[in-house]
């Protein structure tokens, strides 16, 4: 077979299945640099593997000949109502408090002074996040995978699904349990993704997330964030698993979607199938 033949069958492969190669490009290309970042290449090397799912989705996006531009677009919608923005920024921050509060009532021993403490610590990583951490992932998974599954599936289902691509994408660096707390998350995403038709606002969730993650514990970091599985750990999952039920159920499991599930949804002027 000649290289020709080889790039149109894999171009025909893209066509017929664009999520499966957009998941199995952004493990091959993000899995292969965390790999030689492990080997000795460096923090450089390793970051660039949070680029894996943005740069997979521009892939697939050539190889169907379908417009970068238009699916950059939803990057920069970020002119929202501005309960969005709440949500965005303000949600993990929510469902922190709700786990000092828990933990607390568990006889853990909570400081609540240390939430100013944290405040500049919080800000740091989020503007890390941002700039060259994970939230540049959210192109890929919800820019690209997320709109084109739930053309077939419904929202939970579509969910559930790039909730799990997602989470086994965090395996090389959080372990072997590392695809749960993205697959539960996934949930809060696809309803901002659904209401807003924003990549931006998703990134700025994204942003949120992972410092309230790292700094809105509210309790001594020694037993807050030590290694081992404890109770912490099984507060913060209880606590997205709970809130994501109740949004599932609130919104009827339609999770902010618009219309059947045949319907052009709401992002279907930037985003094309």
């Amino acid at each position: 077979m000649t290289t020709a033949e080889h790039t149109n069958r894999a171009r025909a492969i893209v066509a017929r299945h664009p999520v499966i190669a957009f998941v199995a490009l952004a493990y091959g290309i993000s899995w292969t640099l965390w790999a030689i970042a492990f080997a000795g290449g460096g923090d450089v090397v390793f970051l660039l593997g949070v680029f894996g799912p943005a740069a997979a989705a521009a892939i697939v996006i050539h190889a169907r000949g379908e417009s970068i531009k238009d699916w950059f677009r939803p990057i920069w919608h970020l002119r929202v109502a501005p309960r969005w923005w709440l949500y965005a920024l303000g949600l993990p921050i929510l469902l922190f408090g709700v786990v000092s509060l828990v933990l607390q009532l568990f006889g853990e021993p909570v400081d609540w002074s240390l939430a100013l403490d944290r405040v500049p610590q919080y800000l740091g990583t989020f503007v890390f996040v941002l700039v060259l951490g994970g939230a540049l992932e959210e192109p890929g998974w919800r820019g690209f995978g997320l709109p084109r599954l739930q053309e077939r599936y419904s929202p939970v289902r579509a969910t559930l699904l790039i909730g799990l691509a997602w989470g086994v994408w965090h395996i090389p660096v959080n372990g072997p349990l590392g695809f749960v707390v993205p697959m539960v998350l996934a949930f809060f995403y696809t309803f901002l993704w659904n209401r807003t038709g924003s990549v931006g606002l998703c990134i700025l969730l994204h942003a949120s997330f992972t410092p309230a993650q790292d700094h809105f514990i509210l309790m001594p970091r020694s037993i807050a964030y030590s290694t081992s599985l404890d109770t912490p750990d099984w507060v913060i999952l209880g606590t997205y698993v709970f809130a994501a039920l109740v949004l599932v159920a609130v919104t009827r499991g339609r999770l902010g979607r618009q219309g059947s599930t045949t319907d052009t949804p709401v992002y279907a002027n930037a985003v094309r199938p």
